[in-house]
């Protein structure tokens, strides 16, 4: 199916408006040739194990890659990797280790931390290492443009040559500093000016080039290879808000100079990750890497988490958030396993759209969905999408009403699925159509388990236990202490067993005979509540020692 027949039959009529940096307003996303978007986001400097601030800024432009694949566009995501720079020589010769076979190494562990976080794999992953033709040539084009020049092997960017410099973070010519990565250098014409090639110095990697052996400078490689993945135009520029000066204020100048028809539409920053307000970062030490977090937490459910605000805002990392974010997760998932069971064998017969279900091999008359079936469907469509066009607004969704009143009109319909002795179709093909709609829901957060949701459910148990710092066995030893308790009517130990459990998120739940358990936020009298939060960060916290 082409790509404009494709922005026909998927929600044409919403219409998308997105933050724009440059601007400084939201305005309404019209890509530059209709149908397709192309998308550069700056991933990361390959020289350790990425910290949950990276996962954040994956996440939100994998959620807005998904987004605009749902209303139908072509898009190609270009995400690169810095593999040569100050930070990896340094950390390598540390470790006593070849520079590009340890960014090289980091790239590939960066790529095993996406796939646990269901991101998609963007469409082009440059890395620096395998452009520099590229990147030279870049440099030649500014230089014979008149807006670089070279001192001793160095390349400079002419900050004065560009009337334009701080457009983008607003900043004044003359209130700007070097550089986060640049010290301040005398042979510079102006302190602004940045390195766009870097002279070789003993023992580091180094290119040849007309300026003598080298390497590049941070910022002209993502113009370079944004320029040849996407053109000088595209649609969209991404990453984070702390990337805004001096990153993507010196690729706005450097691309202009080499290209005067340079024009990026949208420029899209995702906030901090902060950390007790702080900002999350490894010069701070107050970092955890993605690793360290889901070994307690699931990943969908870390992913949850990173979603629960707007992604232009600031997202406090807090114990209490991820394990808000993990019992919501078990909640949707068993609601829609329970659901799984209920109706065995699964209803997949129904139209992808439309209040009807479609038997047409049978040859019976097509089952309406039930009133309440299409009123939940249509107030969870609409406010889904008026978020979602709304600048990408994902924290209301799956906290708003009309995501919880979907999964409440399946919850309080599965009992009477359970008693039926012959089927009733249209509850049959109502609950389905919902459980449909939240599933689309899910899809396009990137929230679909690869696995059953038997077991997710299992998995998302098992992190659970690792945080209460116990054994299946070890519940269901305490599980059994308690029925016994009951059973000789000691409800003090037996409720002491369950309140124990529960301040370690363990929730107990007896149905009929049985009990059986789900993971829990953990529940503390008032005064334990500030302890138990502080001893769970101390736990996290202990893995960087």
């Amino acid at each position: 199916m082409g790509t404009e027949k494709k922005m026909e039959e998927t929600d044409k009529k919403i219409e998308f408006r997105l933050y724009n940096t440059m601007s400084k307003t939201v305005e309404v996303f019209n890509p530059i040739v209709p149908g397709k978007v192309g998308m550069y986001v700056c991933g990361v400097t390959a020289y350790d194990l990425s910290h949950i601030g990276h996962a954040r800024a994956a996440v939100v432009f994998d959620v807005l890659f998904r987004y605009l694949q749902h209303l139908g566009y072509d898009v190609t995501y270009v995400r690169n990797f810095t593999d040569i720079d100050d930070k990896i020589i340094k950390r390598a010769n540390d470790l006593g280790e070849d520079p590009l076979s340890l960014s090289n190494r980091f790239c590939d562990e960066y790529l095993d931390d996406m796939q646990s976080l269901a991101c998609l794999p963007p469409t082009h992953q440059p890395r620096v290492t395998e452009h520099m033709e590229n990147i030279k040539n870049m440099i030649a084009q500014i230089m014979e443009n008149g807006c670089a020049y070279a001192v001793e092997g160095d390349v400079f960017f002419a900050v004065d040559k560009s009337p334009t410099y701080g457009q983008l973070s607003g900043r004044k010519l003359e209130d700007n500093r070097a550089g986060e990565r640049v010290a301040v250098d005398q042979r510079k014409r102006n302190p602004a000016d940045f390195a766009l090639w870097k002279a070789a110095k003993e023992g580091e990697p180094s290119w040849d080039s007309p300026w003598g052996p080298g390497r590049p400078g941070w910022h002209i490689e993502c113009s370079a290879m944004s320029a040849q993945y996407l053109s000088f135009r595209f649609d969209i520029h991404g990453g984070g808000s702390d990337l805004i000066f001096p990153h993507h204020e010196n690729e706005v100048a450097q691309s202009s100079a080499a290209c005067s028809d340079s024009k990026i539409n949208f420029w899209v920053h995702n906030g901090h990750v902060t950390n007790n307000n702080l900002k999350m970062s490894k010069s701070l030490g107050n970092f955890f890497t993605i690793r360290q977090v889901i070994e307690r937490y699931h990943p969908l459910a870390v992913r949850m988490f990173l979603i629960s605000a707007h992604y232009h805002s600031p997202l406090n990392y807090t114990v209490g958030q991820l394990e808000l974010a993990s019992e919501t997760a078990y909640y949707i998932y068993q609601t829609l396993h329970d659901l799984e069971i209920a109706m065995l064998p699964p209803q997949d017969s129904l139209k992808e759209k439309g209040g009807e279900s479609s038997d047409k091999k049978s040859g019976k008359k097509p089952i309406k969905f039930t009133d309440e079936a299409e009123k939940c469907i249509a107030k969870l469509k609409a406010h889904f999408n008026a978020k979602m066009s709304e600048d990408l607004n994902t924290s209301q969704i799956l906290t708003g009403k009309d995501f919880n009143e979907a999964l409440k009109y399946i919850n309080s319909n599965l009992n009477l699925l359970r008693k039926q002795k012959q089927k009733l179709r249209s509850l049959d093909v109502s609950l389905a159509a919902v459980a449909r709609e939240v599933e689309s829901v899910l899809r396009i957060l990137g929230l679909m388990p690869t696995v059953s949701y038997s077991e997710v459910l299992q998995q998302l148990k098992e992190k659970a236990l690792i945080r209460a710092e116990l054994k299946e066995e070890d519940v269901a030893a305490l599980i059994e202490e308690r029925t016994t308790a009951r059973k000789n009517k000691e409800f003090g130990r037996s409720d002491e067993i369950r309140a124990d459990l529960t301040a370690k998120g363990i929730a107990l739940m007896d149905e009929g005979r049985e009990t059986v358990w789900k993971p829990c936020v953990p529940v503390l009298p008032e005064e334990e509540g500030e302890e138990l939060a502080a001893a769970a960060a101390a736990v996290l916290a202990a893995a960087l020692q």
